[in-house]
């Protein structure tokens, strides 16, 4: 159980790094193609810097999942996984309701399924 949890949580820390990526340094290109339905063509040049703000976010919960992995006491780890798995399931909520809906299977539900399985690794 514990080893596919960790595997879980380096899944949401490695998707977050590509959200990251998309958000600072692919917004008007890979961004379009992600967004297309939620945000008119128009807007991505206009919303580079919101959305660069906003990937470099998705790159702190990144880290705070990656920093999880190298915490040997493991009430410690568990509590940062925790932590952070309940940031990005926070973020996935909102985005799937202030955005689009897909974003709770995208982001929400793999954070979920990793911190059920942390919690139950415990």
């Amino acid at each position: 159980m514990e080893i596919a949890a960790k595997i879980l949580v380096a899944f949401v820390a490695i998707e977050h790094l590509y959200i990251l990526f998309i958000e600072v340094f692919a917004w008007q290109t890979l961004g379009k193609k992600v967004f297309k339905n939620a945000i008119p063509d128009e807007l991505f040049s206009q919303t580079k810097s919101l959305a660069a703000n906003q990937g470099l976010y998705n790159g702190f919960l990144s880290a705070g999942l990656g920093w999880s992995f190298f915490i040997s006491e493991a009430v410690w780890q568990t509590n940062i996984s925790v932590f952070f798995l309940s940031c990005v399931i926070l973020a996935g909520f909102f985005g799937a309701f202030t955005i689009m809906k897909k974003i709770f299977f995208t982001q929400a539900l793999p954070a979920i399924i990793a911190l059920i399985f942390v919690l139950l690794s415990r």
